[in-house]
């Protein structure tokens, strides 16, 4: 099959233009504006409409800002120690979602500061939200051509042109050219979005101990990423960075992982606890 090439660009009115990976943020910012009304009322204590905004502000604070500084740290280090203003260029494109997390926690503290909520107790709330606006970023990747997969060995996938490729090989000829790739950002917008989405939505419908919805989104995005990493073409300019087979993203998830796990044991224990 053949990648259905797609303008990035929706509309342009002069210098303004509307692209639609832009797009793609914006409404996962809406979709958990809305999606947390639909869960503030069932919550305890219930969640007011100025607190569900504030949340949705500290939040893409947090993920646009995390996003873009943990994206220059973890992947582009050796062009911020040339040019530091190249954290500051976010036209050129650039967003990592494990820095935009830890922005999306410190963005947390400091609500949980301001409001005097508990910090588990956001997350929880939060953490079901948020796999529709990973999975629309994901779509946004695969709109832009970013991200081409790996060489499918089964001929299941894509044949991506050339401009995509290029930011995996430094040539775009022959059979760089005609291969067929797995479309990775499909993958991963179908297990980070709609299927982490579906798991964490009927999960928290249900009262849980505290901590857990937020250990099951750690658990479920850091197997699920770390799964869907092995079609994906690492960086050209990073390459594998463990074993000679494992990626910057699979680095990165794993202690996601670990902490989703660590996190469950302690929201399991502490329940039992409080039950006897």
């Amino acid at each position: 099959m053949q990648y259905p090439q797609i303008d990035p660009i929706i509309l342009s009115l002069g210098p303004v233009a509307l692209r639609w990976y832009g797009l793609m943020y914006l409404l996962g910012f809406a979709a958990v504006w809305w999606l947390g009304h639909r869960r503030a009322t069932t919550q305890q204590p219930h969640w007011t409409r100025d607190e569900l905004s504030d949340l949705v502000f500290y939040g893409a604070l947090g993920a646009v800002l995390g996003g873009r500084i943990g994206y220059v740290l973890f992947y582009n280090a050796s062009v911020l120690a040339n040019d530091p203003l190249y954290l500051f260029r976010i036209w050129e494109g650039g967003m990592a979602f494990h820095g935009g997390l830890l922005g999306v926690l410190v963005a947390m503290l400091l609500f949980a500061r301001r409001t005097g909520r508990s910090f588990i107790s956001i997350t929880d709330f939060l953490a079901p939200l948020c796999p529709i606006g990973l999975g629309l970023g994901r779509m946004g990747n695969f709109i832009n051509m970013e991200l081409p997969g790996r060489v499918s060995e089964s001929g299941v996938g894509m044949t991506y042109p050339c401009d995509a490729v290029i930011a995996i090989s430094p040539m775009c000829v022959g059979a760089w050219e005609s291969a067929v790739r797995h479309p990775s950002p499909l993958y991963q917008a179908f297990f980070e979005g709609a299927v982490l989405f579906t798991l964490l939505w009927l999960v928290s419908r249900t009262p849980r101990p505290a901590g857990f919805v937020s250990a099951l989104f750690l658990c479920g995005y850091g197997s699920f990423r770390l799964l869907t990493e092995f079609f994906r073409e690492p960086d050209a300019h990073i390459g594998f960075v463990l074993f000679g087979g494992v990626s910057m993203g699979q680095l990165l998830s794993l202690p996601l992982l670990i902490a989703g796990i660590l996190l469950g044991l302690w929201s399991l224990q502490n329940a039992r606890g409080q039950a006897r």
